[in-house]
């Protein structure tokens, strides 16, 4: 089956998904704080909610509410994980970066001078 296209932020909030889940931590809020803390990027939960859709619109993370929580005033999470293709089209993704970073010749050298 060939992978769906995947644009660099849903692969970050699909991958941002599986490191979250096993922790069973894979809910918006906790995805959008884990995305800043990484890549130190500005972005908002409702670009997270719309990234979330559109992976699980491609079948690649499903959802069910979690349990009530007393720190969110007895609401539910809706909860977060990566599906089998979801799993396999980021290995896809990691193996083709990966074959694409060994054949340099000489890795770059980023310049301070920018």
């Amino acid at each position: 089956m060939k992978r769906a296209s995947l644009g660099e932020f849903e692969e970050v909030v699909l991958l941002t998904v599986a490191v979250l889940e096993v922790q069973g931590q894979a809910y918006g809020v906790a995805i959008t704080h884990e995305i800043i803390e990484e890549t130190g990027r500005s972005v908002r939960l409702n670009q997270i909610h719309a990234a979330l859709q559109r992976l699980e619109d491609k079948g690649m993370v499903k959802s069910e509410m979690g349990e009530p929580t007393a720190e969110r005033g007895g609401r539910r999470k809706r909860l977060f994980t990566v599906t089998a293709y979801g799993r396999r089209t980021l290995q896809e993704i990691q193996d083709v970066r990966a074959s694409l970073w060994t054949r340099l010749v000489s890795p770059f050298k980023l310049s301070t001078s920018l």
